[in-house]
């Protein structure tokens, strides 16, 4: 008798039916038994390797039904390819593979699933193939027509199933030879659990996604090449934005959406990274690195160093040519496969890639052609600072006006002149010197004349994008700090982008490397950035007992004070009430009010943030008059200690409902759709 026979005379001996211990193993679901066959329902998955293991993922919904129409479509069905997961991926049936449409990934293998056994160590259930499920469904239909179970089949690679009855079906690992002491491995012995169906197995299937697509968002990711704590690339988390983003559709746009006025917005990444570093810098680099600390040093050549090749003209030329490449390349590509899309178009930017963005925007030309380079760049961006006749006033060298009028020198032809042209005028050597100095001090700190936001000295060929975009997003973005840095003091509050409208700077407060946007506008005022509405319609509890304390103790302080001067005014009162009573009243009348003012005054600078925002703050023409600096609220753990959660800070965004949601307000905004609920 065979090794397999034993196995199952073994099995029949004991008793097959479910008990309190085996319904664990074998995982038994209840199910209608009869007579009549009634054919499986299939459900399609594609294969994703997962740090180097095989992960089953099922298609939704629709996705699956027109993968299911389309496979029994008749003769020329293995020649179709069928769009899914929005579009941004192909099926070929024939192949049996899927492909991603608008970035570089692994194909994946397809499959039609219907029969499922439940793996060793993850315990998710892995679909059998697609031959082998044939056989499974065919030994059932006849188990289940003539009613003779215990059927026993062998797998491709050897592995035993057996058909108990409808409740049990079992998968068994070929169990291994007796070896030279006569004993038998029991764990290869240990049966796994058999389902039919997907609807018998524990997994989500997910409804498919809207077909009509109403905006269009480029996402430019940041340094290195993962973008979250995961070590995800930009494709993963994407997918975890575009994944919230319709969440929040259907929970905060549900009157728009049932009314049919909205669909959904599709956000599609840009990868530069990859391009920048198959160039072979990364082989130069190897051979400099020094061999210690090892694993750090490639971290900082894989990441970190992707600032300084930003800041070099060589390289930067390279990331600004396939950042706008990309996005004209996936633009056209989209509308190729979207030949019915009206909607509009906006970019997003994490971290470096903001920067990138920014200085691509600043440098774009409006395509009525009537903006020369020089209006096109960052030029109107400069504090054009005091007149003339100011700067001397501020160098007390007022009297030489009328020689710099006669001679019809401007500012800027001042700037230009040498110590000899001002000698030649007639200028004395004190003030030749002190004008001299003024003028090179002030380049200096102003930067060059021209372009602000280029990457350095060296002049780079900005490309040129092949649409407008409507609103421009910069998470954890760096933007005021490499504008400062470049010598860029001061933004005009009537500067705007060539050819977009709008600019949102979205920040955590904790977030190391982002910086504000707005002081840039108007450095001479003080107030605070906007702050980002909870998704759940109302503040973190943390923060408003956080604002409560703080209203609270100014209230005390003030009620404080105004108790003390009061008692001062009582002891130091004059001792004839009859002959001052009237005075005395105007005098105290006064000093109320006169404290009141005061402690209106202390309430005003310290009034809390929300308080701040009711007064109209003018931020210039960057969002078109809007406010730009937005920042989350951060969660009640990260407040414990911030350096903490400074990192996990910079990479938040992608999974974050405040910033997701917007993003989708301003975009529905454009298009005259608001949110069910406005969020206090």
């Amino acid at each position: 008798m065979s090794s397999v026979e034993s196995h199952q005379e073994q099995l029949s001996q004991s008793d097959p039916s479910p008990s309190s211990n085996s319904s664990s193993s074998f995982e038994l679901i209840d199910m209608d038994v009869g007579s009549l066959y009634e054919p499986v329902s299939s459900h399609w998955f594609y294969c994703k390797i997962i740090d180097s293991k095989e992960l089953w993922i099922p298609f939704n919904s629709d996705d699956s039904q027109q993968l299911e129409e389309a496979h029994g479509s008749g003769k020329d069905c293995n020649e179709r390819v069928v769009p899914t997961d929005g579009g941004r991926y192909d099926v070929h049936l024939g192949e049996r593979m899927r492909y991603a449409v608008y970035w570089d990934e692994p194909p994946s293998e397809v499959r039609r699933c219907t029969w499922f056994y439940k793996g060793d160590k993850d315990n998710k259930y892995v679909p059998y193939s697609e031959s082998f499920s044939q056989v499974l469904e065919e030994t059932y239909m006849v188990a289940v027509t003539l009613d003779e179970w215990k059927k026993k089949l062998e797998s491709p690679n050897r592995e035993i199933i057996i058909l108990h009855n409808p409740k049990l079906m079992v998968h068994y690992q070929p169990v291994a030879g007796a070896d030279e002491w006569g004993s038998t491995s029991t764990e290869q012995g240990r049966p796994r659990s058999v389902k039919r169906g997907v609807e018998n197995i524990p997994v989500d299937i997910h409804c498919g996604e809207p077909l009509q697509i109403d905006h269009l968002v480029f996402v430019v990711h940041g340094i290195g090449p993962a973008c979250d704590l995961r070590f995800r690339s930009i494709v993963q988390c994407v997918n975890d934005f575009r994944s919230v983003s319709l969440n929040l559709l259907q929970t905060h746009f549900k009157k728009a959406q049932e009314n049919q006025q909205i669909g959904r917005v599709e956000f599609l990444p840009v990868n530069w990274h990859s391009p920048l570093h198959s160039t072979g810098v990364d082989i130069d680099l190897q051979r400099i690195t020094l061999p210690s600390i090892n694993r750090l040093r490639h971290f900082t050549n894989d990441t970190i160093l992707d600032v300084f090749f930003y800041n070099s003209p060589t390289y930067c030329q390279t990331i600004v040519d396939t950042v706008a490449s990309e996005m004209n390349r996936i633009y056209t590509l989209f509308l190729q496969r979207n030949p019915d899309f009206k909607g509009g178009v906006s970019i997003a930017g994490h971290s470096l890639g903001s920067l990138i963005l920014f200085d691509i925007l600043t440098n774009q030309k409006d395509s009525f052609g009537d903006i020369d380079s020089e209006k096109g760049s960052f030029r109107t961006v400069e504090d054009q600072g005091p007149t003339l006749e100011e700067e001397l006033k501020k160098l007390q060298l007022s009297e030489f006006l009328t020689v710099f009028e006669k001679e019809k020198v401007d500012k800027e032809a001042l700037a230009l002149c040498t110590e000899k042209d001002l000698q030649e005028m007639g200028i004395p050597l004190g003030p030749r010197k002190k004008i001299l100095n003024h003028f090179r001090t002030r380049k200096n700190s102003m930067g060059v004349n021209r372009s602000a936001t280029s990457a350095s000295e060296v002049s780079v060929k900005y490309p040129r994008l092949n649409y407008k975009p409507e609103i421009f997003f910069a998470f954890g973005s760096p933007i005021g700090m490499f504008l400062t840095v470049r010598g860029l003091r001061r933004i005009d509050p009537n500067y705007q982008f060539p050819t977009c409208k709008g600019f949102f700077n979205i920040y955590h407060p904790f977030d190391p490397v982002a910086y504000r946007i707005e002081p840039m506008v108007v450095p001479e005022v003080e107030f605070e950035p906007m702050l980002i509405p909870h998704h759940k319609g109302r503040k973190r509890m943390h923060l408003e007992l956080r604002e409560g304390f703080t209203r609270m103790s100014m209230d005390l302080k003030n009620n404080l004070l105004g108790s003390l001067r009061m008692a001062w005014k009582s002891f130091t009162r004059a001792p004839y009430p009859a002959l001052q009573a009237s005075e005395t009243a105007e005098e105290t009348e006064a000093e109320s009010e006169s404290s009141s003012e005061k402690s209106s005054e202390v309430n005003t600078e310290e009034t809390p943030a929300e308080v701040k925002e009711e007064l109209p703050i003018n931020v210039g023409m960057l969002n078109g008059g809007q406010r730009i600096d937005y920042v989350l609220q951060e969660k009640p753990i990260e407040s414990f200690n911030e350096y903490l959660f400074a990192l996990q800070s910079h990479l938040c965004y992608w999974e974050s409902e405040d910033t997701v949601l917007l993003v989708l307000k301003e975009i529905y905004q454009t298009q005259g759709i608001s949110l069910d609920q406005p969020l206090q």
